[in-house]
């Protein structure tokens, strides 16, 4: 295949402007090193320093060791030990608690005895996430307290445990499923906004009549225009996945070869994307709006934030029509799982046909004037 000099000549025309630009480079730098480095310790899916207050009504060995294991725990702080339970619950209402752990009377007693007793746990509700994981959290430090003083008893008063096996993600490490998606929304920041703010500049500009009158073709121009953020994206997944592996040791368990067949058509669909906003666009305001709208369209209904089995169903049927969560599931599914091409033939599908669909409309959208 002959590549055209007048493509040759446009694509490095492009690449000099995109250097020119003394904010595009440090753009370029600095993005991929916060979204790869800040992003996923700001947005920790861990709660932490959760408040409890603890009502003892039992004042025993086993209670004094109850709350010494839950508040030796990176998860809870405690913030008191008070003498009622309307005394706990005077500490939620006035925001300085988050739980109550209230023990029950002759509470090692029962627990020598029969293997179980009466606890009680009240949640501060308002951040119902906060809530409900701290509740979780206390909860496993108490069955798991409770199991080991009945093995203590022996077998007649062993407590029965569920043993769970947690396959890919062991850990149960959010990182290693947030990360992969952090660099598709780098691909979609650089390599969507940027070509649809491209054309718009250049019509405000007036240069792009210089090109309306020459006898460049409309697939030439296009291409001319997606090829070095094409190329830019391709680098900066290689440089996402490098900061990844050094500063979170997350790194791919399947292909790489995988992530990039998988990001080439990504940044084809999204690309052909701004450049279609572009062409019907006349200032950059209105094609930033528009590439805005499409971007918190992306992050909602991808399943980056929230699964899309618990979206409504007519939300779960517009995020078929979203190409960054089948470009997430793809990453996620090499990363985590290390899953090949051919485990992925339906999120290749659906990008490979959106490619094909926006491609010829970002091309047959702008309309050239001879």
């Amino acid at each position: 295949m002959i590549v055209p000099m007048s493509l040759l000549y446009l694509v490095e025309k492009e690449f000099k402007q995109m250097m020119r630009n003394i904010i595009l480079p440090l753009v370029f730098l600095i993005l991929p090193l916060a979204m790869m480095n800040v992003v996923p310790r700001l947005l920790t899916q861990e709660v932490r320093h959760v408040r409890f207050v603890v009502v003892d009504n039992d004042h025993s060995t086993s209670s004094e060791q109850l709350v010494h294991k839950i508040s030796a725990s990176p998860y809870f702080d405690l913030v008191a030990a008070v003498g009622t339970g309307s005394e706990g619950l005077a500490q939620i209402e006035s925001g300085d608690a988050d739980l109550v752990l209230q023990i029950a009377p002759r509470f090692e007693r029962e627990m020598v005895r029969t293997g179980r007793a009466d606890i009680s746990l009240q949640a501060n509700a308002v951040d119902g996430t906060k809530s409900g994981l701290g509740a979780s959290y206390a909860a496993q430090i108490i069955n798991a307290f409770a199991a080991e003083i009945a093995g203590e008893q022996g077998a007649a008063t062993r407590a029965e445990i569920l043993s769970s096996r947690f396959l890919y993600n062991v850990n149960l490490d959010y990182k290693t499923f947030m990360i992969p998606a952090l660099m598709g929304m780098v691909l979609v920041l650089i390599v969507g906004f940027l070509p649809a703010l491209n054309i718009v500049g250049e019509k405000e500009r007036g240069t792009i009549e210089q090109i309306n009158v020459t006898p460049v073709g409309k697939v030439e121009f296009i291409l001319s225009k997606l090829i070095p953020y094409w190329t830019v994206g391709l680098v900066l997944l290689l440089y996402c996945m490098v900061m990844a592996h050094i500063a979170h040791d997350v790194s791919p368990r399947g292909s790489v070869l995988s992530i990039l067949l998988f990001a080439t058509l990504f940044l084809l669909v999204i690309s052909s994307l701004g450049l279609f906003v572009s062409n019907f666009s006349d200032t950059t305001q209105q094609a930033s709006l528009v590439m805005f709208f499409f971007l918190m369209v992306f992050m909602l209904m991808s399943g980056m934030l929230t699964p899309v089995t618990s979206m409504p169903a007519w939300a779960q049927t517009i995020s078929l029509f979203n190409p960054f969560r089948w470009f997430m599931e793809a990453m996620r599914a090499v990363y985590i799982k290390g899953s090949g091409v051919s485990d992925l033939l339906r999120p290749l599908l659906c990008l490979g046909t959106m490619a094909l669909v926006l491609f010829p409309a970002a091309v047959l959208s702008y309309r050239k004037q001879s």
